[in-house]
């Protein structure tokens, strides 16, 4: 971090490649939340590998809602709702997925290769070690209650698990096509979209409750940067700002208002965080093209730039407030830049 207020700061960047994975023989996991990253309060991630046939197992969240990413491979997930109501979805690169919080669910690693994914749940205090698993619930619940609740005896359960499974294996399946589907699919398809944005210097992909509705509590995609390009300075109103570093390297500027600042150099697998309000920018410094997951605790996904909030004002306006003079304030953009290519002009 480098501000010369920087000590009252905390750091808004986390490395976590560097953070032991939890591994099992056929999956790991490994997790940012609160706890070891503290400016991020309302919003914790997963990253998680899922080999062929590997099974995360039932379970639900109590205190969050998922907002699932697909970074490789191809997954299923089965999902259920107080209604009663499920779904059944295969995911692959580029599509993401959304449980409300309390909704039981489980996720499956499908052939090839299987799958790597990021979670990100809309509370930081959120941990995915310490979710409610069918395993170790059936494990701690008297064996005559599982008996009875499952209408089975005790030879039938002999193989039960004695503790939490986390991560299991499963048999490739047909999968069943049931009638009982959720109104509102869990699913969407973001980079078979058109980008949000399109810009000389990079591309932007938002998926909003405006175009998944079942995401009520979080938005989120992919910010496409290319070498040397920036992301204009901007805010947002309604929602902390989540970043993963997929490929490539950024530097993420930070005001806090009350001369406070700070700089920080993002390289892959490292995360950036962005409290709501705060004022930002996310510049490419590498050689190749930069691959950012953005992610916010709101389904509305909103912003504002500094270019247009600038444009939107008449020039000797600007000019007073930034004491520059008017010919200056005229070379400004005339509208919201979002994207600034690094190609010389």
């Amino acid at each position: 971090m480098s501000s010369e207020n920087s000590d009252r700061l905390p750091e808004f960047k986390f490395s976590l490649k560097d953070q032991k994975a939890r591994e099992l023989p056929l999956g790991w996991a490994k997790q940012a939340t609160v706890t070891d990253f503290p400016v991020s309060k309302n919003i914790a991630g997963v990253l998680m590998s899922l080999k062929p046939n590997g099974l995360r197992e039932l379970h639900w969240h109590a205190n969050a809602a998922e907002w699932g990413f697909v970074i490789s491979g191809n997954v299923r997930t089965t999902i259920i709702n107080p209604e009663g109501q499920y779904e059944t979805n295969e995911f692959k690169e580029g599509d993401i997925w959304y449980f409300p919080r309390g909704h039981g669910h489980s996720i499956e690693g499908l052939g090839p290769d299987g799958t790597t994914f990021m979670l990100v749940f809309d509370n930081g205090a959120f941990s995915e070690f310490a979710t409610f698993s069918i395993t170790d619930w059936l494990s701690q619940t008297p064996r005559e209650i599982v008996m009875k609740n499952l209408q089975v005896n005790e030879d039938d359960l002999k193989s039960l698990p004695d503790k939490e499974v986390y991560i299991t294996g499963i048999k490739e399946r047909l999968v069943n096509k049931k009638l009982n589907s959720s109104p509102l699919t869990h699913k969407y398809s973001l980079l078979s979209q058109n980008p949000l944005r399109d810009c000389d210097g990079g591309k932007l992909w938002i998926a909003s409750s405006k175009v998944f509705p079942i995401s009520v509590t979080m938005s989120g995609g992919i910010l496409l940067l290319e070498p040397e390009a920036l992301r204009e300075l901007h805010w947002h109103p309604n929602a902390d700002e989540w970043l993963y570093v997929i490929s490539g390297n950024v530097r993420l500027t930070v005001f806090a208002s009350s001369g406070l600042s700070s700089v920080e150099e993002l390289s892959e697998g490292e995360i950036g965080y962005t409290p709501m309000g705060y004022g930002h920018s996310i510049e490419n410094t590498g050689d190749s093209e930069c691959r950012l997951l953005v992610v916010f605790n709101s389904g509305t996904y909103e912003e504002i730039s500094l270019s247009s909030w600038l444009a939107s004002n008449p020039d000797d306006l600007v000019a007073a407030n930034l004491n520059l003079p008017p010919g200056v304030v005229k070379k400004f953009p005339d509208k919201e830049a979002f994207i600034l290519s690094g190609k010389k002009k």
